[in-house]
């Protein structure tokens, strides 16, 4: 049996806060919570900050980050300004990120439910995990979608291995495309191999970094949202 579901028979209220659930405690409705993980340095916060500086303009969002013993990527964020501070919470998760995002998702959901109550009405809350490994996911009680971020410099071979963040995230970002020739990666070949193990699922092959780069998943965001939007009416 695997791990997690080892862990939602012994501890069933880890569970307990259910995301599909639209509206708040007060009877309106709540942002649309995504969830982006991955391991260390594939691009995760740039995309948080490309995210931002896209939808910005048209959307009401904030952000919770999580790093075990800094705010460093809130404080990339501020100081990047992509969002006013206020919008911005740090998580200090004390321990391997998932820990925070799947297993005990306490101190996520408080994030989460202060930035509602002190900026909120919110269209949309990105929960940014540490980075992690191929196994990280996010509990169906934090987030209403995930996106997993990988990158070329990590190895062509990452698809294949799989993963529960590779093979069953909404949708999985291949960043860092332009590094490509440099490393000796085989973009075709990571692109069957994505398909081979996430069938219909979207892939987006990006440099987050560049100029439109993040277009292709702000329009899944858009996506997303139109579709929570929708249900929770």
């Amino acid at each position: 049996m695997h791990l997690d579901h080892e862990l939602d028979e012994i501890f069933p209220h880890r569970h307990s806060y259910s995301a599909a659930v639209s509206t708040r405690p007060d009877g309106t409705r709540r942002a649309l919570r995504i969830g982006l993980g991955g391991p260390v340095g594939t691009g995760k916060t740039a995309t948080v900050a490309a995210l931002c500086r896209a939808l910005r303009d048209e959307l009401s969002l904030a952000v919770v980050t999580n790093d075990i013993y800094t705010r460093e990527d809130a404080e990339f964020l501020l100081r990047e300004a992509v969002l006013p501070g206020e919008r911005i919470k740090a998580v200090e998760t004390g321990a391997c990120p998932h820990t925070a995002i799947r297993d005990d998702i306490s101190a996520n959901l408080e994030a989460v439910e202060d930035l509602e109550d002190e900026v909120g009405p919110l269209d949309l809350i990105l929960v940014e995990s540490g980075g992690d490994n191929l196994t990280a996911t996010f509990s169906k009680g934090l987030v209403d979608a995930q996106i997993f971020v990988i990158d070329v410099a990590g190895g062509d071979d990452i698809p294949r291995k799989g993963g529960p963040g590779v093979t069953t995230a909404d949708l999985l970002i291949v960043n860092k495309t332009d590094l490509a020739p440099h490393v000796g990666v085989d973009l075709e070949g990571m692109a069957r191999d994505a398909k081979a193990q996430r069938g219909e699922l979207p892939v987006v092959f990006t440099n987050v970094k560049s100029d439109g780069g993040v277009t292709p998943v702000a329009e899944w965001v858009r996506a997303r949202l139109a579709g929570w939007t929708t249900s929770a009416a």
